[in-house]
């Protein structure tokens, strides 16, 4: 895939700079997070930071709150806060190494990266299974999001590594994006707790996490996704014939999605201030993500990009489900872990789009490798010969018939 050029590259390249800018300042707070559990008075460079942004007392009950939780799991925990730090440098060293085309480098790099993803996360599950839901870390809402997300960081490097070793780097590069966003829930939360006290004082750190998780794995796939689009210029796919999303599915998604919203609406107003506050912090972003997505496929559409357009669709379709599946999740959360409504509402809408998101790159591979499977039949057809043609004449058909499958 060739490097993109022009304002599209302007804007690529304004993105990776402040992606690498925060991963490279979040890396030594990760790193550093939970020394002061092990060891009261070590340095601690993210309460420093957070004590200046919001208040000392905001990020003593943070403390507070994360002491009994992570002293059942703090080796574990320290093992994945750490190797969460050298993600954060990794991440930048292998989307660049890839937009450079240093091939060694990203071989070398990714290795790691995947490895210490598997490490990091396997901390991250010791400390999942240890604390029972109700007893973490800001609650069982945040604990069933961290599991998500835990799944699909690891779901991701899988198949990203599959793909490299089968040599798809389009699909490579889709999975490892995605990824790298899962992993950017870590240093994105962390910004909402500077910020969001000052749009919501007196709130404490329990209710300002329910507002973030309302939509940062909406955020954080759709950056995958644009970092995804940005990167692939291919206008179509050879073997890509026709569409998985025709009129009747995408108006069939659509219904689901607003018969989605409409409960998840009700559900929240029905909880009053609050409610109202975690539908506001829900809505917002993905109404912004459904305009940009839908606003991309109509314009590949129109300039005939049919690749391009294919792929919006489908992940407009999965965002249009996701809030139908948030609506089914709900009273599957309550009946099977005894969640309370509110409880239940925050966890099922808090996952909705970055598993629906994760389902549609997922159909996009599908999409990739049944084009490439249909072109593969396409030539074995061209090279085979038939009875009713003499050896000479064979040649002369099925050279053609070769020459045009493979472009």
């Amino acid at each position: 895939m060739r490097r993109p050029t022009g304002t599209r590259w302007g804007w690529g390249r304004t993105a990776t700079v402040a992606v690498t800018v925060v991963c490279l300042a979040y890396a030594p707070i990760a790193m550093t997070e939970l020394w002061p559990y092990a060891r009261p008075g070590a340095p601690a460079p993210g309460e420093w930071l957070l004590g200046r942004s919001v208040s000392p007392e905001f990020v003593a009950e943070a403390v507070r709150d994360r002491m009994g939780p992570y002293g059942r799991s703090l080796v574990p925990l320290i093992v994945h806060s750490v190797l969460g730090g050298l993600l954060m440098i990794l991440g930048p060293v292998q989307l660049l190494s890839a937009v450079r085309r240093r091939i060694r480098l990203h071989r070398i790099a990714g290795t790691v990266f995947a490895v210490t993803v598997y490490v990091s996360m396997a901390g991250a599950a010791l400390y999942l299974v240890r604390t029972p839901p109700a007893e973490a870390f800001s609650g069982a809402a945040f604990w069933i999001v961290l599991a998500t997300i835990l799944a699909g960081t690891v779901g991701s490097v899988t198949f990203g590594v599959l793909a490299a070793v089968r040599g798809f780097p389009d699909l490579h590069q889709r999975w490892m994006l995605l990824c790298y966003g899962f992993l950017m829930t870590a240093p994105l939360l962390r910004v909402e707790w500077g910020l969001l006290p000052s749009l919501y004082p007196g709130l404490d750190l329990r209710d300002i996490n329910r507002v973030a998780i309302m939509h940062l794995g909406a955020l954080v796939s759709f950056g995958a996704l644009l970092a995804s689009r940005a990167l692939d210029r291919r206008t179509d796919v050879p073997g890509l014939t026709g569409t998985w999303c025709p009129l009747p599915v995408r108006v069939v998604t659509h219904l689901a999605g607003v018969a989605g919203l409409v409960w998840i609406t009700a559900a929240f107003l029905d909880e009053g201030t609050a409610g109202r506050r975690l539908l506001l912090a829900y809505l917002v972003p993905y109404a912004v993500t459904y305009a940009v997505i839908a606003a991309r496929a109509a314009r590949a559409g129109s300039r005939g990009a049919h690749w391009a357009r294919e792929e919006w669709s489908l992940h407009l379709a999965a965002l249009c489900l996701a809030p139908a599946f948030s609506a089914v999740t709900v009273p599957v959360l309550e009946r099977t872990l005894g969640l309370d409504r509110i409880t239940a509402l925050v966890a099922g809408v808090g996952i909705g789009c970055g598993m629906l998101a994760y389902a549609a790159v997922t159909v996009v591979s599908l999409r990739i490798l049944h084009a490439r499977e249909l072109l593969k039949r396409q030539g074995d057809v061209a090279d085979r010969p038939t009875s009713a043609a003499p050896p000479a004449a064979t040649a002369v058909v099925a050279g053609p018939a070769r020459e045009g499958a493979q472009g």
